[in-house]
């Protein structure tokens, strides 16, 4: 895959909920750095969408995050089986996923974007689940998909591409 294009990239924030959040291993982690992710996308002028899982019953988008974008709302783990995702979604993007829980909504959401031939970069250290081997073995089974696994550090330096970008202090400073 090629690097993180700032002019095709869209990231996708999946079910970081107020209900869910405190169950996360390594929570505080995963919020923080998709919190740089949204913060930098809003300085660059990146889109975003974030979706939210059974709201009713795991609460809505984290104080922290909320506000940052559209929301859709859905029943289904695959963000993919709801109509308005894939719309919001139209066009040939490199999408930036993040979110919870890693071995379920992500997974199912991130396999069934790549079988669509979708671009995505999962962002390792803003995902998170109950539990750690959880994670990682999401994270080796959406890699062997095809999923090119990174860092908040390396999307925000890949959208930048220069220390000569209007934006770069005030993006650079995010990751410190």
């Amino acid at each position: 895959m090629p690097l993180i294009s700032p002019s095709q990239a869209t990231l996708v924030i999946i079910d970081v909920q107020a209900r869910l959040m405190p169950a996360i291993h390594d929570g505080g982690r995963v919020l923080e750095n998709a919190r740089r992710l949204v913060d930098a996308a809003g300085l660059l002028g990146l889109p975003l969408l974030m979706t939210e899982q059974n709201p009713d019953g795991l609460g809505g988008t984290v104080p922290e995050l909320a506000g940052s974008g559209p929301v859709i709302r859905k029943m289904s783990f695959d963000s993919c089986a709801e109509p308005a995702f894939l719309a919001a979604l139209a066009g040939e993007r490199d999408l930036v996923v993040c979110g919870c829980e890693a071995h379920v909504c992500v997974l199912q959401t991130v396999i069934t974007l790549l079988s669509f031939r979708r671009r995505v970069y999962l962002v390792q250290d803003a995902v998170g689940s109950r539990r750690e081997e959880s994670k990682s073995a999401a994270i080796t089974r959406m890699q062997r998909h095809g999923a090119e696994i990174v860092t908040t550090e390396m999307v925000v330096f890949e959208w930048l591409r220069s220390a000569s970008h209007p934006q770069f202090r005030p993006v650079s400073k995010l990751i410190r």
